[in-house]
C-alpha cells in the first residue's frame, strides 16, 4: 500500500506511526514503575530487545558479526542513546515534574538543528527555524497547565538537559555516519551495548529486591516490542533518509502522549493540549515542505 504514496507521503506517515508508538512509552512505563524500580524496568527492556532484534536479524537478514570499526561505533552510538539518554532521563524524572520532562523532549529537534548547523556545517532553511519555533510553542501550550503546578530541582534540570543532548548527539551521529550492517542488527547492537553499559548503574541503585508482576510484564513487553523494536527501526529509517526532518517528528511525541495518559492513565485533557497539537501539526508542516 505504501509503494501507491508518494515517497513525502510515506515519509511522513512513518514519522507520525513513529512518534505514536515512542510516545507510548512515558504511559507504559509509568504503568510499569508502579512495581518495579525505573531503571531495572528499563534494563529488563533492553536486554530482552536487543536479543530479539540481534535473533530477527540472524535469520531474517544478511547476517554477519560486525567488525572492530563497527563495534566501536555501535558502542559510541549506544552509550549516547541508550545508557546515558535514558539512565538520566528516568534519574531527572525523580526530580522534575512530568510536564517538564514532556517539554524537554521538543528539545530535541532544536538541539539537532543546533548541532547540524553549527558543528557539520548544514544549511537550515527560514521554514525549519519557523518550524520549531511553532512546535516547540505548541508543547508549550500543551505543559503550560503542569508547569504552573511543577517543581524541579537544579540537579534533575541538568540531568534532563544533558540527556536530551545526549540523544540529539546519538541522532546526528548515526545519521552522518556510514553503516553496512542491517538495520535490525544495528538496533540490535546498540540496544545490547547500551543496556549492559546501563548495568552498573542499575545495580548501584537499586533499592529493592526484583520482583516482576503481571503489571510489569506487560510494561516492559510492550516496551520492548512496540517501542524498542518497532519505532526504534522506524527512527533509524526516518535519520537515514533526513534526520532534520526526521526531528519534526518528536513533536508529536508529548502530543500523543497527552492523549494516551488522558485515555489509559485517566489524566486531563485540556484546550491547551488541544491547541498545542494545532500549532505542532503545523509546524511540522512547514518542517516537511520543501
Amino acid at each position: 500500500m505504501l509503494k501507491k504514496i508518494t515517497p513525502s507521503g510515506q515519509f511522513i506517515i512513518l514519522g507520525i506511526v513513529f512518534a505514536m508508538f515512542w510516545s507510548s512509552a512515558s504511559v507504559a512505563a509509568k504503568i510499569g514503575v508502579r512495581t518495579m524500580e525505573p531503571l531495572m524496568l528499563f534494563q529488563f527492556r533492553f536486554f530482552l530487545a536487543g536479543i530479539l532484534l540481534l535473533t530477527y536479524s540472524f535469520f531474517f537478514e544478511k547476517w554477519r558479526m560486525p567488525n572492530r570499526t563497527e563495534f566501536k561505533a555501535l558502542a559510541i552510538f549506544g552509550f549516547l542513546n541508550i545508557t546515558l539518554y535514558l539512565s538520566l532521563f528516568v534519574l531527572a524524572i525523580k526530580e522534575v515534574a512530568a510536564g517538564i520532562g514532556s517539554l524537554s523532549v521538543s528539545l530535541g529537534p532544536l538541539l539537532m538543528s543546533i548541532i547540524g548547523g553549527l558543528v557539520l556545517g548544514k544549511k537550515i532553511k527560514f521554514t525549519h527555524v519557523l518550524g520549531l519555533f511553532l512546535g516547540l510553542l505548541g508543547v508549550f501550550f500543551a505543559v503550560w497547565p503542569l508547569l504552573q503546578n511543577s517543581f524541579a530541582t537544579v540537579r534533575g534540570l541538568i540531568y534532563l538537559l544533558i540527556s536530551m543532548m545526549s540523544y540529539s548527539v546519538a541522532a546526528i551521529y548515526f545519521s552522518e555516519k556510514t553503516w553496512t550492517l542491517p538495520r535490525f542488527a544495528i538496533n540490535g547492537w546498540q540496544v545490547l551495548i547500551g543496556g549492559i553499559f546501563m548495568l552498573p548503574f542499575t545495580l548501584y541503585l537499586k533499592e529493592k529486591p526484583i520482583e516482576i508482576t503481571l503489571t510489569s510484564f506487560f510494561s516492559i513487553l510492550w516496551l520492548v516490542i512496540p517501542v524498542s523494536v518497532l519505532s526504534v527501526n522506524l527512527w533509524l529509517r526516518l535519520l537515514k533518509i533526513d534526520s532534520l526532518k526526521a526531528s519534526f517528528f518528536l513533536f508529536l511525541s508529548p502530543i500523543f502522549g497527552f492523549i494516551f495518559s488522558s485515555f489509559i492513565l485517566n489524566e486531563p485533557f485540556t484546550w491547551h493540549t488541544l491547541l498545542g497539537l494545532v500549532f505542532v501539526l503545523f509546524g511540522l508542516f512547514l518542517g516537511q515542505k520543501k
